[in-house]
């Protein structure tokens, strides 16, 4: 059964979902002390469950991204996933973004959805100084098209007053497979009601993004952000060269390559609001990221009636790059049986 759960150490609190892995609420003081919802979102899971979310606050796999014409080929065999962000395979699943409200005309094999559309076993609900939760899925041979059955875990916890930790592993049972899991949610500093995020500034650690075509795939390339509206290595206002970027806005892998590290993770952004003054820098283990400025976001209506926009929210999911397993020279995204994929999220949020 769908359920919300909290994580609470009096300072920030979390509500998380075992559907999905979904954060679907989020509170940090501003530079007042003022609490804020910082995640778009529904009061209540029906929303979720009806399939209205556009990826909102979930942890998207087997693979995280677009996988081009969703197909690949791994040891030998070739492999068809469910086109449903046509003409390509999008986050796994049937369900193509919501937010399109086009319905799905996939046909096949396929069994399940994404790990973002499934409910996942309680493992762990720890309280006190620092409170977690542990969720466990079994993803079965040929969901969704993939090969072997894998065992997922994702950790969210508060590690202190004003940071979340996440941690994410993935063992591969019996076949190769890729794995490229990612975090969805959609960031608001200002508070989720709040309007656009074209005003927050970003700083991010990537001197290099992987360019697309026109279905938003990368063509393989890795190109300098150096003189392109895609170049954050100093911080600036997102919205200051958005209208620079073909297509709607922000929707790009970064290749996280010079950023300074901690706690063995390195630097990846840092989103700040100037309203509030709240700051979030994130740190991973992941080599990219992908920046998206929830472009497709329409009218959608989220907690307390508040009616979330195009660029409402602002997405930082790191992870491996998209279209990987039919890009050689991209860093590989297939695990071994019985290796271990592993990817942490550190989430330190603050006041400056």
């Amino acid at each position: 059964m769908a359920q919300l759960f909290e994580l609470n150490n009096g300072t920030m609190q979390v509500k998380v979902s075992n559907y999905g892995c979904t954060i679907t609420s989020l509170s940090v003081p501003d530079k007042d002390g003022k609490l804020a919802d910082v995640v778009l979102g529904f009061d209540s899971l029906g929303p979720y469950l009806k399939g209205a979310a556009p990826y909102f606050g979930c942890i998207v796999g087997r693979v995280a991204n677009r996988i081009k014409d969703g197909k690949f080929t791994l040891s030998g065999i070739d492999y068809a996933l469910p086109i449903n962000k046509p003409p390509n395979s999008l986050h796994e699943g049937r369900q193509r973004e919501a937010d399109l409200g086009i319905a799905s005309n996939v046909h096949g094999a396929w069994g399940h959805n994404g790990f973002d559309k499934v409910i996942w076993d309680v493992a762990e609900h720890k309280q006190g100084e620092t409170p977690s939760i542990t969720f466990k899925y079994h993803c079965r041979d040929g969901e969704e098209g993939y090969p072997g059955d894998v065992s997922v875990t994702a950790t969210y916890t508060l590690t202190s007053m004003t940071t979340m930790r996440l941690d994410m592993e993935a063992v591969p049972e019996n076949k190769a497979t890729p794995i490229n899991l990612a975090q969805h949610t959609y960031w608001n500093l200002a508070g989720h009601n709040s309007g656009n995020i074209l005003d927050h500034s970003i700083q991010i650690w990537g001197m290099h993004v992987t360019p697309v075509d026109q279905n938003t795939v990368p063509t393989g390339e890795i190109m300098p952000v150096k003189g392109t509206p895609f170049d954050f290595t100093s911080e600036k206002k997102i919205g200051s060269f958005i209208h620079e970027v073909p297509g709607l806005g922000y929707d790009h892998n970064y290749v996280l390559d010079c950023g300074d590290e901690k706690l063995g993770l390195k630097h990846a952004a840092k989103l700040k609001d100037p309203s509030s003054s709240r700051v979030l820098n994130l740190w991973t283990s992941a080599p990219g990221m992908q920046f998206y400025t929830a472009n497709y976001v329409n009218g959608v209506v989220g907690k307390g009636g508040a009616v979330y926009g195009k660029h409402g929210g602002v997405c930082l999911e790191t992870q491996g790059f998209p279209n990987a397993v039919n890009q050689p020279n991209f860093p590989s995204v297939v695990v071994q049986p019985g290796e271990e994929y592993k990817h942490s999220m550190l989430f330190e949020f603050s006041v400056e």
